[in-house]
């Protein structure tokens, strides 16, 4: 099993912001600690604006250079593009990982799955997933498919994936809540499983489950991950259900499709985001 990350990514930060560079130190010492899962560690060098301008539009880029801050939860933070260009580099790592048959977990910051084609918004300035995706695509997989388990609905990945060939997208998804999205189908390749505040456990796990089983009828040749782990019952953000033992079920589920895989952090705000990182981890890697 393969980790992605580097120190760069925990060097910015909004005091009392839950999108903390906690999430990633405490996770990383939590994994440099455990004895159950043999780990590689791998350092990521920053994507080119040939992969990034797949997904985003030259005036995005150019407005990540400008001074002011994004919105009332985004900050512009020095240095934050290329802060996230590393996070998209580790993204596209970990799909090179995953075509060479590996089991790879990116652990970075920023998320990514709020950014648009042309806003930046929900604590993500590049969208690492779909540009992976289109990446990916545009280097010969022929059938790609993004999973997104984040409680809050990927709305930047569906929009740039919107009617894109050979590519689907599924979010599994608290709504109503932030940012709004996601309470139908989109177009052709966007397929959204609401889940309500405060839906039992097992009507959660339930609404996954639909989930993967409609991903496996696409056949996908490859799968990227959004791992969003505040959909957990004690996360601060949302009103989800799920324990532990749900997210190392998804990476045992994830596992048992067959095809490279690869996972990339996106949410997930509450103290226990280590252990339930690490739960998925052990599903991923039939531990």
């Amino acid at each position: 099993m393969t980790i992605i990350t580097d120190k760069h990514c925990t060097s910015y930060h909004n005091p009392g912001h839950p999108e903390r560079p906690a999430r990633i130190t405490l996770t990383q010492a939590m994994l440099h600690d455990q004895t159950e899962l043999p780990l590689t560690w791998a350092e990521p060098t920053p994507a080119n604006d040939e992969a990034i301008l797949r997904a985003h539009t030259p005036e995005y880029l150019a407005r990540l250079r400008i001074p002011r801050d994004f919105d009332a939860d985004t900050a512009c933070f020095p240095n934050i593009e290329s802060l996230a260009r590393n996070a998209v580099g580790a993204a596209l790592l970990a799909l090179d990982l995953a075509r060479k048959g590996e089991t790879v977990f990116s652990l970075m910051r920023s998320p990514g799955h709020h950014a648009t084609r042309n806003k930046v918004m929900g604590f993500c300035y590049l969208n690492n997933v779909a540009i992976a995706a289109l990446h990916a695509r545009a280097t010969g997989t022929k059938r790609i498919a993004v999973f997104d388990f984040d409680v809050h609905h990927g709305n930047g990945t569906e929009d740039i994936l919107l009617n894109q060939p050979d590519t689907v997208f599924f979010s599994i998804h608290e709504h109503p809540c932030y940012p709004g999205t996601g309470a139908a189908n989109v177009g052709p390749n966007c397929f959204n499983y609401p889940v309500a505040p405060h839906t039992p456990r097992k009507e959660y796990r339930e609404r996954l489950a639909r989930a993967l089983m409609d991903l496996q009828q696409f056949q996908p040749e490859l799968i990227a991950v959004s791992a969003g782990f505040d959909g957990y019952a004690r996360d601060s953000l949302a009103h989800g259900s799920l324990e532990a033992e749900d997210f190392y079920w998804l990476g045992a589920e994830l596992r048992q499709i067959g095809v490279p895989t690869f996972s990339l952090l996106e949410g997930g705000y509450s103290d226990d985001l280590p252990k339930l990182i690490f739960a998925y981890l052990k599903g991923l890697t039939g531990q």
